[in-house]
């Protein structure tokens, strides 16, 4: 299913870069691509069961224009540019793509790498796509042996180098998260459900700095952050906010202030700790009293 993905990905990349190819054009950088190992040649019939699973997959019409020469195009391609996953995705395939055609290159271009999670991930996106339950073998770090869980797919989300699976395990009554690197194991069963209609993955992580949203443990506040201009941190933030909500407030000659307004949960929490003397939260109280307590225990250390 991996290697079907990446055909699919490098049609639709090729017909974007061209806006507009012929069927036997397609045949023909087909036959050099760096995904044809064995030097197959690609029939039409083959094609156009890619193209109809491309136009499923991606929601988009491929067209064969006679006005110009029996030339395929993407009739809407705005759509996929408006689209932030499957622009990353392209994005992601069109860069591997020039790296695997110039070895020199590659060893130019360093990228942050993804841990095994990558294993699974395509999986889980074939059963959300049928709606169909995972059963999952999971290594949890703060219980001690192995969970088989059997888990209703919602959605996924990357974050500081870790895919997560988004969705409601059997017997539980909140949704949840779970970090596909720490998957033993993932079966697709036969067993359906069906996605909540008020569930929207967008609107579900929209207070949330990371993956951690728990809205009886971490209600939404409006956190008022002051930045030291030293070291020029106050750039930083302007340029690479810490949250949508992110708008400064007052801008003095040596620090400024910030207001964003998030989930103060603990990957929040821990972003802040990361920037050291270069940040104080001015409140709410009980936030700014937890992150002096870390502070104090983290000196205490040193």
């Amino acid at each position: 299913m991996k290697d079907q993905f990446k055909k699919y990905l490098w049609i639709l990349d090729l017909l974007l870069s061209t806006n507009g190819i012929t069927f036997k054009e397609i045949a023909e950088r087909w036959k050099y691509s760096s995904l044809n190992h064995r030097k197959t040649t690609l029939a039409k019939r083959t094609f156009d069961d890619y193209r109809r699973a491309i136009e499923e997959t991606f929601d988009i019409d491929i067209i064969c224009d006679a006005s110009r020469g029996y030339q395929y195009r993407i009739d809407n391609a705005r759509s996929l540019s408006s689209d932030r996953i499957k622009h990353w995705l392209l994005s992601s395939f069109a860069v591997n793509n020039i790296l695997q055609g110039s070895r020199r290159l590659s060893e130019r271009i360093i990228y942050e790498d993804i841990p095994s999670g990558n294993d699974y991930l395509l999986e889980v996106v074939k059963a959300m796509q049928e709606d169909k339950v995972v059963k999952v073998e999971y290594d949890n770090f703060f219980e001690k042996g192995i969970k088989t869980l059997l888990i209703e797919p919602y959605c996924v989300k990357v974050f500081r180098q870790r895919w997560y699976l988004v969705g409601k395990a059997k017997g539980e009554k909140a949704i949840w998260r779970w970090a596909l690197d720490r998957f033993l194991s993932i079966e697709t069963t036969d067993k359906k459900f069906r996605l909540p209609k008020d569930f929207s993955a967008e609107i579900y992580f929209k207070d949330a700095f990371g993956v951690i949203v728990d809205p009886e443990e971490c209600p939404v506040e409006t956190i008022r952050i002051k930045v030291f201009c030293e070291n020029h941190r106050d750039d930083y933030l302007r340029h690479l906010p810490l949250h949508p909500s992110q708008h400064e407030i007052e801008q003095h000659e040596d620090c400024c202030i910030f207001e964003v307004r998030v989930r103060p949960s603990y990957d929040f929490c821990q972003e802040l700790l990361s920037y050291g003397e270069e940040v104080e939260v001015l409140s709410p109280q009980y936030v700014r009293d937890y992150l002096a307590e870390r502070i104090k225990k983290a000196s205490v250390r040193y």
